[in-house]
């Protein structure tokens, strides 16, 4: 894929900044990241990454994305807080919808349509699941704000298809975690839980810690874009393992890759209101279209994402 340009947005990231490292191994060397820093880290990004500390909604972005002419534009910036959505309904709404609308708009002038790939949700766009695990076909019925911003920018991507012919793939992906992953706020109950296992601080859990997600390790998920970049994938494909586990079953591998096991403390604090219960999706649709699936396990992923904080700490 040499001489192939990529502009990545949140590409200083958790996940961006993985994404970055599995192009670069897949050979391609222009790279543009367009990041404002507000969540990620220049440390993250790796030496010889060009970086300009831009927000995406402004003109500023745009600017870049022109003068760069890229032949793909990943899209993973965006307000990621399920919570601070429906806090503030309109921040994520600015961030999530029109920034990318602020991009899609600078993609008409470019002298060649590029393809565009966004990082949706697979787990907030779905809702209340009706069957398990989800598939790309099960209704879409979001209940945050912020898996509804995830579904309109979708819809504006079919939209510029249909009217201007971009060509798109949206990544909807389970719950990621691993390296990286900043352990602050609501979002990345893992990295949550293994600094405060190693700062020696309870591990707190919302109601009876029995709720399921579909935890996919970052690296997988990097590699899953890097396959849609170097194979010019389209369409709408589900990134995740396709199998649950709870909150407890966290705590129990941490305690199995901890050499602090027994001084381990839980406390259980209210559960959050309207939080989803089960949430777990299916990759087949990507293994069929472009060959992949997730290749670490959760305990794998556990015992190397405590390693990572255990350096870090």
């Amino acid at each position: 894929m040499k001489g192939k340009k990529c502009l990545l947005t949140g590409g200083a990231g958790f996940i961006g900044s993985h994404v970055v490292d599995n192009l670069k191994a897949r050979g391609i060397d222009q790279l543009l990241v367009i990041d404002n820093l507000s969540s990620g880290s220049k440390a993250n990004l790796t030496n010889g990454v060009e970086l300009f500390e831009i927000d995406i909604r402004d003109n500023a972005a745009r600017d870049a994305l022109k003068k760069f002419e890229p032949d793909a534009i990943i899209h993973l910036a965006a307000q990621i807080s399920v919570r601070k959505s429906m806090e503030d309904p309109r921040f994520d709404l600015d961030v999530n919808v029109s920034g990318l609308v602020n991009l899609l708009q600078a993609t008409l002038e470019l002298p060649q349509k590029p393809h565009f790939i966004f990082i949706s949700t697979g787990g907030a766009i779905y809702g209340e699941q009706n069957f398990f695990p989800a598939t790309e076909d099960h209704p879409t019925n979001p209940a945050s704000a912020y898996g509804l911003a995830k579904r309109v920018g979708e819809m504006y991507l079919d939209l510029w298809s249909k009217e201007y012919g971009l060509q798109y793939c949206s990544l909807r992906l389970s719950n990621v975690y691993g390296p990286r992953q900043s352990p602050h706020g609501e979002a990345g109950v893992v990295a949550i839980f293994c600094k405060r296992l190693l700062n020696g601080q309870p591990l707190i859990v919302n109601g009876d810690g029995l709720q399921t997600r579909d935890y996919v390790y970052a690296l997988d998920v990097a590699n899953a874009v890097g396959e849609v970049v170097e194979k010019e994938i389209r369409g709408i494909y589900n990134i995740g393992t396709g199998i649950e586990h709870t909150v407890l079953d966290i705590i129990t591998e941490l305690k199995k890759s901890s050499t602090r096991a027994e001084k381990v403390i839980v406390e259980h604090a209210p559960p959050k209101p309207g939080e989803q219960k089960r949430s777990v999706i299916s990759y087949n649709r990507a293994k069929e279209a472009f060959g992949w699936e997730p290749t670490v396990g959760f305990e794998k992923g556990i015992q190397e994402t405590l390693a990572w904080f255990s350096k870090e700490k």
